[in-house]
């Protein structure tokens, strides 16, 4: 099967990105991926747009295309490109498959599925982390509380305040005062 000719699982990672809260895949990289020209691709997903349903594939805007160049460095010609290019989400790239219809678009897609779910997996993985974290972090703040009253209450058993002990006998200052009414 062609699917182990295709690209390592790092390099379709790198082409995965966060847009409006999804993980997407961009059509110049899918086309990419697939060998198949950008214009081509957006042919055929223009020819099946009713299995591309707004949570499947969405068209960048100016805006989100510019961070995105910005973020990766890209340059800002691309080609001439004139339109904003198509994002397509985790169901889109499925869809994708059954519309190029080709050997190794089956097996780009197997990978690319693969890739999203290892992808939100390490997701899910550091979410919980991050819960476990703060709970415990909210259990150490307790705990650092219980402890820094219990070690006070040892330091008081261990060292025990001295009472001030009254001296037996004349203060200097007294003597002196009685000195000078003798006199």
């Amino acid at each position: 099967m062609v699917e182990n000719d295709v690209l390592p699982e790092g390099a379709i990672a790198s082409r995965i990105f966060l847009v409006r809260g999804r993980q997407v895949m961009l059509s110049h990289d899918l086309a990419d991926l697939y060998g198949v020209p950008t214009k081509r691709l957006n042919e055929q997903v223009k020819r099946n747009i009713e299995r591309f349903p707004v949570d499947f594939m969405f068209q960048l805007t100016a805006e989100e295309w510019a961070d995105l160049r910005s973020q990766n460095a890209t340059s800002s010609s691309w080609g001439g490109r004139r339109t904003t290019p198509f994002a397509f989400s985790e169901p889109g790239v499925l869809m994708l498959s059954g519309v190029l219809n080709s050997e190794r678009a089956i097996a780009v897609s197997i990978r690319i599925m693969r890739v999203f779910v290892r992808l939100q997996r390490l997701l899910q993985n550091d979410l919980e982390l991050k819960l476990r974290v703060e709970r415990l972090e909210g259990r150490q703040d307790r705990s650092d509380d219980a402890l820094g009253e219990i070690f006070e209450v040892v330091r008081r058993m261990m060292d025990p305040p001295v009472p001030e002990r009254r001296r037996i006998g004349y203060r200097r200052e007294e003597l002196v005062t009685d000195a000078s009414l003798e006199r």
